[in-house]
Order: C-alpha cells, then sequence, then structure tokens
C-alpha cells in the first residue's frame, strides 16, 4: 500500500472529531454538525477550483457525520470525483464513501460503475484491489450485472498480481453469495480450481474459500478439487513450522488454509482413486499424531489454531465415516478433551463424540467414555455443555446401558436447567420405548417423567405410553395398577391425571378384584381431581366415566348423579355441557348390550412412527438423533400415532407425526406395500396429520362431539381415508406415479423435500403440501406459487394460500392448496418454488400430480346396468382402446388396487371372463358430469394388456386411457 504523505493528515478532519468529542451535550453537538455540514455545503457549491485534498477532507467529514447517525443528503459527486484522482489516499476515501452511503437505486450508480472499470482495466494493483473491494462491499444486483463476467476474467489471468488475485476471489465469493444467478460458470471454473497449486498461500486461501462455496452448489463441476487439495494439504501438514514463516501462527503452518481446505473435502465422499485416499489418510493421521505432540507454545493462540485444525480433521474423518482405525483414534482424541480444563474444548468434544456415535465402526469406542460423560451431566457448571452431555449420552445409547442412562438422565432431570427440560423428556421416552424389553419398566419410566417435570410432558408423550398400553395386552394390568397407586399422591401433575384416567377408563376393570381399587374407589379417585383440571382433562374424565358404567355397572347410579348435577348439565363450557348430557342420555335409555358396543375397550392402534421422535427433530434439527432410530441406517418397527381420548370413547382420533430422519418429511425412498405393512413399513405413511390435524383416521363409532375442523369443513361429508397401507412414491418417480396415490414425495435434492398428501371429492380438492428443510441453515424469503399455463386456467382452479417466508433448519412448511375443477384438462399446474440458502437464492419448478382421474368419484352397478350403459355409450368418438405390453408383474391384487386407486368402482362378477376387471365411477367437474366405464382385458401368456374406456365425452376417454395405461 503506498505510504501516506505528511499532507494527508487532513488536520481540518482531526479538530472536528475533537470538537465533537468536547461537545458537552447533545444539543451542542447537533449545533456544531448543523455548523460543519453548512460550511461543507457552502465548499462544494461555491468553490468550484476545490482541489482533491479539499474533497478528501469534506468527504471524510460527511462520512463521520453519518457513522454518528445524521442523514447526509449532499457530497455524493464529490465523492465519485475522487475516483478520478490519481493519488490512492483521495480513491480510497472516494470509496469508502460509496461503499457505505451510495444507494444502489442512485442516479450515480452508472457514473461509479464507469470509473470501477477504468480502475480494473487499469493493471495498477493498487487501484484494482480498490475497486474489487467496492464491488465486494456494496455486492448489489446491479454491481453483479456489471461486473460478474469480468471478475472471473482478473482471477484466472495469467499476469494478475497475488494481492489482485486474492480480492478478485473474495469479491467473486461475494457476488455468489448475493446474486448467485448472475455469475456465470464457464470455462474460468476450471481453471479456477488450480489456483489450489498456486505458490501464494494467499490466493489458495482466497480461492480456497470460492471454491468450497461453489462446489457445494455444482459439486460435479469442481471434484478436480479434490485431488489438488489433498496435495496443498498434505504439503502443509508435513512441513515444518518455519518453512510457511508468512503463514505459520503461533507455530502452525497456515491454520486457516488447512481448516478450509478440509472443509472443501467435506463436500465430497471418500477419493476412489487409491493414491490419493492414502495420501489424505497420511494428512489426516499426522494431524492425529500432532494433536499428542507436547505444545510448543503456552500461549491460548498456538493451542486454538492447533485444535482448529484438529476438529476440522475429525468432522472430514466422520463425514467420510470408512476408516475405522481414524474413527476410532479421533473418538480417543476427544476422550482427553472430556476432562480439559477449557470449556469451549469440552463442548466441542462432546458434540463431535455424539456424531461419532453414529458411526458403525465408533460407536463401542465412544460407549467407554460413559463414566465421563455422566460426570459431565452431574459437575459441569455450562449449561450448554451440560446439554451437549445429554446428547451424547442420547447418541451412545444402546440395549446394553439403555437402563443406565435413562436411570441417570431422569436423575438429572430433577435438577435440570429449565431450558432443557422438554429435550430431556423426550429423549428419556424415545430411548425407554426404543430399548424397553420389559414394558413394565417403561411405563415406570414414563410416570416417573410426569412426576418429575410433568410441566415439560408434552401430549405425544401421554399419548405414547397410553398407545403402547392399549396395544401390549402384557402390560394392561400392570399400568391400571400403577396410575392407580400414582394417583392417590396429594399433587398430581393433570398430565399424570389423563394417563390415569384413559387407563382406568379401558383396564380400571382388571384390578378392580382388589377391595382397594374397587370401582367405586377407582371413580371416587378420579372425581377427586376433577375440579383442579383444565376443560380438556375434564372432558376426558367424563369420557372415563362413562366407561366406568360399561365397566362396572355397580357404579352406574354413582356416576349418573355426577353427570345429572348442575355443575356438569349447566356447566358453562359447552363441551363439558354436551359430554355430560350426551353421556347421560346414553346411560339412561341404552341397553346393557348396546352400552357394551358403544362402549367397547379401544382396538390397537395401528402401527406406526412414533410422533415423540418428530417432536424431538422439529426441537433439535436434522443430524442429532440417534442412528438406531434413523430409518435410513436400520429397520424399525415401533408403535405409532397419538390418542386423544378427550375426543372418542371407544374410537380416537389417530394423529402421526413426521418421521425424524434425515427424510424429514416421512415418507422416505422405501415403498410401503399392503403386504410388508404388517411388518412396519407403513410407518412411513400417514405422517403429516401431525402438523396439520387434518386427516385424522378414525375407527367408525364415536361417542360426543367430533370435529375435523379443516378438510370436513370444506368438503362436507367426506369419508376418512385411511392411509395405512397406501403405497408410497419415491422421489424420484415421476408425477404419473401419483395417478393412483395420494401422498408420497414429488421432490427431492439435497436442500429441499416435498411431501404431498391430498384428498378430492367431486370437482373439489385440497392438497397439503409439506417443504421440509433438509439443512441446518434458514431458509429465507421463501415463496412457493402455482401457475396454470393457457388453456389450463380455464380448465382448473387452484388457490394457494401463503406460506410463511422462513423455513427453520430441519423444519417443515405446510401450504394449503385449494382446488376446483371446472372442465376436463390435460396439462398439469406448475409448483414454483423460490428461497435464499446461504445467501445464495434457489428456484425450484415441478409439476403437480394433479390429473383428470383425481375428479373420479365411484360408482357400483349391476350387471345388467353396466352393459346396458355400456351400449348407450357406443358411438366410435366415445370409445378408446389401447393394447400395449405390460411394464410390470400382472398381479392381479395389485391391478384391482390400482383400479381403484385411479378413482373407479371395480365391479366384480360383471365381466363373463373373471380374469377381466371392469370399473365404473363419473368425473365431476363444475360445469358438468361425464360418466366413465372401463374394461382391462389381461393376456399373461403374451404379458398384454387392452384397455377399453368408453365415457359421454371423447376428450375424456382418450386422457383417461392414457393415464390408466402408463400405470400396468
Amino acid at each position: 500500500m503506498p505510504a501516506v504523505s505528511k499532507g494527508d493528515g487532513m488536520r481540518g478532519l482531526a479538530v472536528f472529531i475533537s470538537d465533537i468529542r468536547n461537545c458537552k451535550s447533545k444539543e451542542a453537538e447537533i449545533k456544531r454538525i448543523n455548523k460543519e455540514l453548512a460550511n461543507i455545503r457552502s465548499k462544494f457549491k461555491g468553490d468550484k477550483a476545490l482541489d482533491g485534498y479539499s474533497k478528501k477532507k469534506y468527504v471524510c467529514k460527511l462520512l463521520f457525520i453519518f457513522l454518528l447517525g445524521h442523514d447526509i443528503d449532499f457530497g455524493h459527486m464529490e465523492a465519485v470525483n475522487l475516483l478520478s484522482s490519481n493519488k490512492y489516499t483521495e480513491k480510497q476515501i472516494g470509496y469508502l464513501f460509496i461503499s457505505v452511503l451510495v444507494n444502489s437505486n442512485s442516479d450515480l450508480i452508472s457514473l461509479i460503475n464507469n470509473a470501477i472499470k477504468n480502475d480494473l482495466s487499469s493493471r495498477n494493483p493498487t487501484f484494482m484491489n480498490l475497486a474489487l473491494h467496492c464491488i465486494a462491499n456494496v455486492g448489489s444486483r446491479e454491481m453483479a450485472e456489471a461486473f460478474a463476467a469480468e471478475v472471473p476474467r482478473i482471477l484466472v489471468a495469467g499476469d494478475t498480481m497475488d494481492s489482485v488475485k486474492q480480492s478478485a476471489a473474495l469479491c467473486l465469493l461475494r457476488l455468489n453469495r448475493t446474486s448467485p444467478d448472475l455469475v456465470p460458470m464457464g470455462e474460468w471454473t476450471t481453471r479456477v480450481v488450480h489456483l489450489l497449486n498456486d505458490q501464494h498461500l494467499g490466493v489458495v486461501t482466497a480461492a480456497t474459500s470460492l471454491i468450497t462455496t461453489l462446489a457445494q452448489k455444482s459439486p460435479e463441476d469442481f471434484k478436480t478439487s479434490v485431488s489438488l487439495a489433498v496435495a496443498r494439504l498434505s504439503r502443509i501438514v508435513s512441513s515444518a513450522s518455519t518453512d510457511l514463516q508468512d503463514y505459520t501462527y503461533y507455530f502452525v503452518a497456515a491454520p486457516w488454509l488447512s481448516v478450509k481446505l478440509l472443509r472443501l473435502l467435506q463436500c465430497y465422499p471418500p477419493p476412489e482413486d487409491g493414491a490419493i485416499r492414502g495420501r489424505l489418510t497420511e494428512c489426516l493421521e499426522t494431524i492425529l499424531n500432532k494433536a499428542q505432540e507436547p505444545p510448543k507454545s503456552k500461549k491460548v493462540q498456538h493451542s486454538n489454531a492447533k485444535n482448529a485444525v484438529l476438529f476440522e480433521a475429525i468432522s472430514l474423518i466422520i463425514h467420510h465415516d470408512s476408516e475405522p482405525t481414524l474413527l476410532v483414534r479421533a473418538c480417543n482424541q476427544l476422550g482427553q478433551f472430556l476432562q480439559h480444563r477449557e470449556t469451549n474444548l469440552r463442548y466441542l468434544a462432546l458434540e463431535s463424540m455424539c456424531t461419532l456415535a453414529s458411526s458403525e465402526f465408533s460407536h463401542e469406542a465412544v460407549k467407554t467414555h460413559i463414566e465421563t460423560v455422566i460426570n459431565a451431566l452431574k459437575s459441569e457448571r455450562d449449561v450448554s455443555v451440560r446439554q451437549r452431555a445429554v446428547d451424547l449420552l442420547y447418541a451412545m445409547c444402546d440395549r446394553s446401558n439403555a437402563k443406565q442412562i435413562v436411570a441417570e438422565m431422569l436423575s438429572y432431570l430433577e435438577t435440570a436447567d429449565y431450558s432443557i427440560r422438554e429435550e430431556i423428556v423426550l429423549k428419556v421416552a424415545i430411548l425407554a420405548e426404543k430399548y424397553a424389553v420389559d414394558y413394565t419398566w417403561y411405563v415406570d419410566t414414563i410416570l416417573n417423567l410426569i412426576r418429575f417435570a410433568g410441566d415439560y410432558v408434552s401430549d405425544e408423550v401421554w399419548y405414547r405410553v397410553i398407545q403402547i398400553v392399549i396395544n401390549r395386552d402384557e402390560v394392561q394390568g400392570y399400568a391400571a395398577k400403577t396410575v392407580f397407586e400414582a394417583l392417590q399422591a396429594p399433587a398430581c401433575h393433570e398430565n399424570l391425571v389423563k394417563v390415569g384416567g384413559y387407563i382406568l377408563g379401558e383396564f380400571g376393570n382388571l384390578i378392580a378384584g382388589d377391595s382397594r381399587s374397587s370401582p367405586l374407589i377407582q371413580f371416587d379417585l378420579l372425581h377427586s381431581k376433577f375440579h383442579l383440571c383444565s376443560v380438556p382433562t375434564r372432558a376426558l374424565l367424563l369420557s372415563a366415566y362413562i366407561k366406568f358404567i360399561n365397566l362396572f355397572p355397580e357404579a352406574k347410579g354413582t356416576i349418573q348423579e355426577v353427570l345429572r348435577s348442575d355443575s356438569q348439565l349447566r356447566n358453562a363450557d359447552v363441551e363439558l355441557q354436551q359430554r355430560a348430557v350426551e353421556y347421560l342420555r346414553l346411560s339412561c335409555i341404552a341397553s346393557t348390550d348396546i352400552l357394551a358396543t358403544v362402549l367397547e375397550e379401544m382396538p390397537p392402534f395401528p402401527e406406526r412412527e412414533s410422533s415423540i421422535l418428530a417432536k424431538l427433530k422439529r426441537k433439535k434439527g436434522p443430524g442429532n438423533l440417534h442412528p438406531d432410530l434413523d430409518e435410513n441406517r436400520k429397520e424399525r418397527s415401533v408403535n405409532g400415532g397419538t390418542a386423544d381420548h378427550s375426543s372418542t370413547t371407544s374410537n380416537a382420533k389417530v394423529f402421526a407425526s413426521p418421521t425424524t430422519s434425515t427424510d424429514l418429511l416421512g415418507l422416505g425412498s422405501t415403498i410401503a406395500t399392503q403386504n410388508s405393512a404388517s411388518k412396519g413399513a407403513s410407518l412411513l405413511v400417514d405422517v403429516f396429520s401431525g402438523n396439520t390435524a387434518a386427516f385424522p383416521v378414525e375407527t367408525p363409532v364415536a361417542v360426543g362431539p367430533v370435529a375435523d375442523e379443516n378438510f370436513s369443513s370444506f368438503l362436507p361429508n367426506t369419508p376418512q381415508v385411511a392411509y395405512a397401507n397406501a403405497t408410497l412414491p419415491t422421489a424420484e418417480e415421476p408425477e404419473d406415479k401419483f395417478v393412483c396415490k395420494n401422498n408420497g414425495v414429488l421432490y427431492e435434492n439435497q436442500l429441499l423435500q416435498i411431501g404431498l398428501k391430498s384428498e378430492f371429492r367431486q370437482n373439489l380438492g385440497r392438497m397439503y403440501v409439506f417443504f421440509g428443510n433438509k439443512t441446518s441453515t434458514q431458509f429465507m424469503n421463501f415463496a412457493a406459487s402455482v401457475v396454470c399455463q393457457d388453456a389450463l386456467q380455464a380448465q382448473l382452479n387452484v388457490h394457494a394460500k401463503p406460506a410463511d417466508p422462513t423455513v427453520d433448519g430441519g423444519a417443515q412448511l405446510q401450504q394449503i392448496l385449494n382446488i376446483e375443477c371446472v372442465s376436463d384438462f390435460v396439462d398439469a399446474p406448475v409448483l414454483n418454488i423460490q428461497f435464499r440458502y446461504g445467501g445464495t437464492l434457489q428456484n425450484i419448478a415441478v409439476k403437480l400430480p394433479i390429473t383428470l382421474n383425481k375428479f373420479f368419484q365411484p360408482t357400483e352397478m349391476t350387471s345388467l346396468d353396466f352393459f346396458q350403459r355400456w351400449k348407450q355409450l357406443g358411438a366410435p368418438q366415445q370409445e378408446v382402446q389401447n393394447i400395449f405390453k405390460a411394464r410390470h408383474s400382472m398381479d392381479t391384487e395389485v391391478t384391482k388396487a390400482k383400479i381403484m386407486g385411479f378413482g373407479a368402482a371395480l365391479l366384480d362378477g360383471v365381466d363373463p371372463n373373471p380374469f377381466n376387471f371392469v370399473g365404473a365411477g363419473v368425473i365431476h367437474t363444475k360445469t358438468t358430469q361425464v360418466g366413465c366405464l372401463l374394461r382391462l382385458e389381461p393376456n399373461t401368456q403374451a404379458q398384454m394388456y387392452r384397455l377399453t374406456l368408453r365415457t359421454s365425452r371423447d376428450t375424456v376417454s382418450q386422457r383417461l386411457c392414457d393415464l390408466l395405461s402408463e400405470q400396468f
């Protein structure tokens, strides 16, 4: 940088700053500033021959006044004029003023751009650096449009000086973050990779930052950087601290560059080339070896630099997850930090070991540190470190140590910091369920959770214990006895009352033989808690009371008196009043047989994914769950859903929540078939309604008011649809795979997963679109819109409700689409998604699977009616026939399921040939209804199908034939 001459001290500026600092009050400061502004304005307007030094001094004063918080509305032109000066200090002040004060919409932007272009083409490295810094500091779209093509050229030019290359790389990085769509990917992308071989380590450091960002966006374009990064890293870690003197920081060679190279390598899988892989392994081993060496300095800067490289190397080892020796060594190295006196190191060690616990190679090594981690949980003063200790205990848990870890977490829960209690409760509940061999232990654990931290036990937890008890006969009696004893405590948490009311209402008869828990004692115990509870809990207890009338006829009179009391029949809450009236009336007029039928024991809940996992996933973000609970790593088969006894008596609504593996929307890439449903494969379905409460799965009978406030209000009398045996597509499947199904993953990449769940009735439909953020970074400026192009605008109305503009890392965002079919159509609407991720604008467009058959309503017909109608639709233009080769196995049950999924009623015994399939239905649009008949004739020997469709509209026949043919 040029030396500053003696005359550049700007004494007038120093005097002005001194005056401002000496002001005794705010009013005095404002008065002095206004006086100075008037003086500067008069100088700019009056003296046309103002020299560069004076302009620089006055512009500096304006900049200082602006930094004090005052508005500046003049002087911009003088600052622009400074850009044309040949003096470094004057040009520097001009660029500084522009970077801070000039708006991207300013009329002066074209003059500024011209000055920047002149400096970039001047070949003066000092001026070029100033111009590049200005572009990066402003970073506007206008700057990107003007210089996005010029900066890469400077970066890869052979005659560009090293300092300018550094500035150009960082400037390009800034433009790529703010306006990635304007930065062209061209020939320079292959040449910039070779900057990793540059002799100047400053250039290599800047280039590595740029390449890392670009590689995250387009990994294939920069995969050649892996070998160069490994070679450069090898030279650094094998060098002595004296070899790289200019870039050695407290005896650590180029720590910042080493960290950046290690992060770049984390963008890619382990190298396939054996030589490169071996060299990288040597580098990582060297870094681990150096961590064991005695420190070369006692200063904290030395240990910080050394540990920064070590932790980044361990992150790369974990990312590759392919070298057992390195993983175990990394674990042992981290174990040494668990008792380090430095709090930050203990925190980082615990955090890294959480990730190591997910590897099959290092899980056992992590478990050896269980006593140290438990001790940290009990004695650590920093709550954030204690939270990481909880995370690590959760991650290292398996069947061999589950009871010990759960006991320790329960013990800690009594004194835990309030900010982490809910998370501990969720983790204890998940571990107790996951590793429960004896479900009496599970019941005891959950009841202890409620005792110790009842306020932090969410609905998902107590729903879950009820499901487990209902689905397992062997634990029902023990659960009833245990909750009965727990309820005898003088002070019970309301969640315990809910669990007790539900379980005693279902299984109180199992302990009624003991005189200490007779029916009336059970009822009196529950009713003694009634006046202390909230309205939802009271509603649940009323449902338990009516259950008691069925279980214990001898208690009928006592319970009827309670239901008949004024406090119930005239309750201010309409829900409680209605329940009391209806339950009382039911108990009076219904016979014993009817009561037994209506109030029979709850049926087992369908096997589903646990909603507690989803809650923990939303709380923690991706990548923080135990691998044993990750469906991408191991098979699972656990009960799922949630139960709400306050909504029904003999039957309950079941809301399942999203699964919690890296598949955020819980739909996975595995196809769940009817045959595998009983084995737990159906865990992948019915995963959204935990957030929407819009798709309940109900058994037929419900006592008391039950309201589905979302979908049923839109489509009256819509039948509830059970998704337990639905077949879900993988994310790679094209949209025609949704023709016979309504839910699944529509689109997925490394950032975003889009899932759908929809239901249609007549000409109306509602589609729930779930956007899952698979990263740990928040999506900003998120917007999703639906476009119906050309003729489709008049054929289909799609109204999208506005979505939240931000999506947190690991979270889901729901958007509701209301759909109306006006007339038959062929094209599909397009869903456009736009958001910013890490400063990068992402644009995604996918076709929504809204097809004509979605508005198909099945119609039952007799054989006589079918063939009579078939003859009526005999005109040539009304029939479409297609003979095609079978694309899939010709399975009869699968074919039936697809025809019914297509929307038609499958008519058995209508066709004379028992191997043929016939169906009937009506396509509903706003303008008309179109009757449809279909006949599918399989030829198993030739592996062929003949599909015939007859409808009253030729365009409908053709479209339905095209859609259905693709399914076989």
